[in-house]
C-alpha cells in the first residue's frame, strides 16, 4: 500500500469522527442551557453602604458552593471585589452591564 492509498483510507474515516464531535458539542450546549434556566436580576444599590455603590445579582437557585465558583469567576473576569451568599452575588462598584454580559456567557438569563 503506497502513501496515496493510506491517505485516502484516512480521509474516508475522518468525516465520521467530525460528525460525532459536532454531535457531542451540541449535546453539551443543550445540557448547559437546560441546567441554567433561572432568570437573574441585577440591581445597583447605595443604601446602607456609606455612599459606596454595589452591584447585586439575585435569583440564583444553585447551592452555595456552585454560587461561590460563579462569583469567583465573575470577580476575576471583572477585576472587582465581592462576595456570594444566600443566592446573591455582591460586586463592589457599578458593573451592571459587564456582569450581565459575563453571566450571559455562562448561560444565565439576565434582566
Amino acid at each position: 500500500m503506497d502513501w496515496k492509498d493510506m491517505l485516502s483510507h484516512l480521509r474516508d474515516e475522518l468525516p465520521q469522527a467530525e460528525e460525532s464531535a459536532e454531535e457531542t458539542a451540541d449535546e453539551i450546549r443543550a445540557e448547559k442551557q437546560g441546567l441554567k434556566k433561572e432568570t437573574i436580576r441585577i440591581v445597583v444599590e447605595k443604601k446602607g453602604r456609606k455612599g459606596k455603590t454595589a452591584t447585586i445579582a439575585e435569583g440564583f437557585t444553585c447551592d452555595d458552593d456552585e454560587l461561590g465558583e460563579v462569583a469567583s469567576k465573575a470577580k476575576r473576569h471583572l477585576g472587582v471585589g465581592g462576595s456570594a451568599r444566600g443566592g446573591e452575588i455582591l460586586m463592589q462598584g457599578e458593573c451592571r452591564d459587564r456582569l450581565a454580559a459575563f453571566l450571559r456567557t455562562l448561560g444565565y438569563a439576565v434582566k
